[in-house]
């Protein structure tokens, strides 16, 4: 699904393609956040739900600066783009008691190193010299995204907690 994923977002116009991403860095900011919140909800430590908090708020901010970027050059309005997210963890659902937050965990990890390296390949490919640095500095968060997931991972792992 993802190589069909990455063939239609190909197909995209510069346009298309920022509000495709505004949309998917909100998503990500509302599924992260929603995380943070039951991860308070279960009792979890404040590493777990803050690492989630500090995520959303990044995600919101990522979201934020591609539609600056968009409104200077389109307006206010994004444009629909009916192509399945990519950063959508879909996890969130899954996320109904403490045993699973291993499975959140190693399934939010994959969405950020998929979106790393989506946006890699999206700077590689635009002839946009102001893009491919949005989308250079965008995939070097995303990277960072998943070093903090990992983080989190082995620290809770170490700790015997997953």
């Amino acid at each position: 699904m993802v190589v069909e994923i990455l063939n239609e977002i190909r197909k995209l116009n510069e346009r298309e393609l920022l509000s495709y991403w505004i949309r998917g860095e909100y998503e990500e900011a509302e599924t992260y956040l929603k995380l943070a919140e039951r991860a308070k909800e279960l009792g979890l430590p404040k590493e777990v739900y803050e690492t989630f908090e500090r995520l959303g708020k990044e995600s919101k901010g990522h979201g934020d600066e591609l539609y600056k970027i968009y409104r200077e050059r389109y307006g206010e309005e994004l444009v629909d783009v009916n192509i399945p997210s990519v950063e959508g963890t879909h996890v969130l659902g899954k996320f109904w008691k403490v045993e699973d937050l291993e499975d959140v965990l190693l399934n939010a990890m994959e969405a950020e190193k998929l979106a790393e390296a989506i946006y890699r390949k999206l700077a590689e490919e635009t002839e946009s010299e102001e893009l491919k640095k949005v989308y250079l500095y965008l995939a070097d968060i995303e990277r960072g995204h998943h070093s903090a997931l990992k983080a989190l991972y082995e620290w809770r792992k170490k700790k015997g907690l997953l």
